[in-house]
């Protein structure tokens, strides 16, 4: 039988399947990922190693046999801690019976909207947002209904509860809310969450809310979350990820917290999915979570350094406009005359040696903007900001 290369691997595939977005990240990262002389900004990721306490549980635990098959939602000693963390940072009791350990903060994602959505129902998703997040939407069947942030006063960015609520008809299932947001730096304050949790309970609809960067803000406070707010059987799911705080961004562990009374549904849900996290890694990150603290503000202050050298450095360029970032470790910035931010992150890699990402990965209302990553050491930002400054200050650039 003659198949087309380009063609037959597609061939019958649902059109949700077939209809995937490609991850322009990912495409403009595999262009270099290997050159040591391309400063790497495009990914979410720090360039820290994991702590040691970290792996050395993980070794411990392979050295104790811990290789097996396990709980499909997560070894207790994990859901134990994962309560103690959330104690500790938030003031809430959440209960070690309402975690689910996963393959991964996209996997929290994906198991969250197998959980409620059926196909053709809308979500309503404030854009830009993480393309993960749409996509997923999209290959489990619903529709993504976006809702485009708005440009405040102070140069920042802002949601519009009237644009989100007036965005709700009645095939909305879910409101998803990524607080501090990827790409755009925004945190939902706690009067907005409030209110969507407020209008979410009379409309019958689900939260599902990705609280990752929580601890990446810039004012000395915590990100508010969700929890803090809502009652065990509010139709609230929280995702997150080991990836970010703990520098665990090929550990593929994070977690999912659902209502009281869904238990078996996650169980299920993980059975299927993955069977189970490796056993080994969850005993790593119960190192992660009781003695890591210290080490997620040593990666909040590092960030805090590189988002104060490159949103400086850019600042001075007339011809960018910059936002600076409440919170995570991205910086989003518009270039005038950028007609395509795909295009130009090509250019500003193929000729200055700095990866960035194309704002339009992101979603509608990305197409006009960049995203860098400053989760590195702040003598690496220096230098990717002093090659952008060159590159983006020259004449037709």
């Amino acid at each position: 039988m003659d198949f087309r290369a380009a063609e037959w691997p597609l061939a019958g595939s649902p059109k949700r399947i077939s209809g995937i977005e490609l991850n322009q990240i990912c495409d403009i990262a595999d262009l270099a990922r290997e050159d040591p002389d391309v400063i790497k900004l495009w990914i979410g990721e720090g360039d820290l190693p994991t702590p040691d306490f970290i792996r050395e549980a993980a070794l411990a635990a392979l050295d104790a046999g811990q290789t097996r098959y396990t709980y499909a939602l997560g070894v207790p000693a994990l859901r134990q801690a994962l309560d103690r963390y959330h104690k500790r940072h938030w003031d809430v009791d959440v209960g070690a019976d309402r975690f689910s350990v996963t393959a991964g903060g996209v996997q929290a994602i994906m198991q969250a909207f197998q959980a409620v959505l059926n196909p053709g129902d809308e979500v309503i998703v404030p854009v830009p947002a993480w393309p993960n997040l749409i996509e997923i939407v999209r290959i489990l069947g619903g529709k993504v209904v976006p809702v485009p942030y708005r440009v405040a006063e102070n140069g920042g960015f802002r949601l519009d509860l009237d644009d989100l609520f007036a965005a709700v008809t009645e095939k909305t299932k879910v409101i998803a809310i990524n607080s501090p947001s990827n790409p755009t730096g925004w945190i939902m304050p706690r009067e907005q969450m409030s209110a969507v949790l407020d209008f979410a309970r009379s409309r019958g609809l689900w939260i599902v809310s990705d609280e990752v960067y929580a601890h990446f803000t810039y004012d000395g406070t915590l990100a508010p979350s969700f929890l803090e707010l809502a009652t065990p059987t509010d139709r609230l799911m929280i995702t997150n990820t080991f990836s970010k705080n703990w520098c665990m961004t090929g550990w593929r562990i994070g977690w999912i917290i659902f209502p009281a009374g869904m238990q078996t549904v996650f169980d299920n849900l993980s059975q299927y999915n993955t069977t189970s996290v490796a056993t080994f890694v969850q005993h790593a990150a119960v190192a992660a979570l009781d003695k890591g603290d210290d080490f997620i503000k040593l990666l909040v202050q590092r960030s805090a350094q590189g988002r104060e050298i490159i949103c400086n450095a850019l600042d001075n360029l007339p011809n960018v406009r910059v936002f600076w970032p409440q919170g995570t470790f991205y910086f989003f910035f518009s270039v005038h005359g950028m007609n395509s931010g795909y295009e130009m992150a090509r250019k500003i890699l193929r000729e200055s040696g700095v990866g960035v990402a194309p704002g339009s990965a992101f979603g509608p209302g990305g197409e006009a903007y960049l995203r860098v990553c400053f989760a590195v050491d702040p003598a690496l930002i220096q230098e990717g900001a002093d090659r952008l400054v060159a590159f983006l200050g020259r004449s037709g650039s």
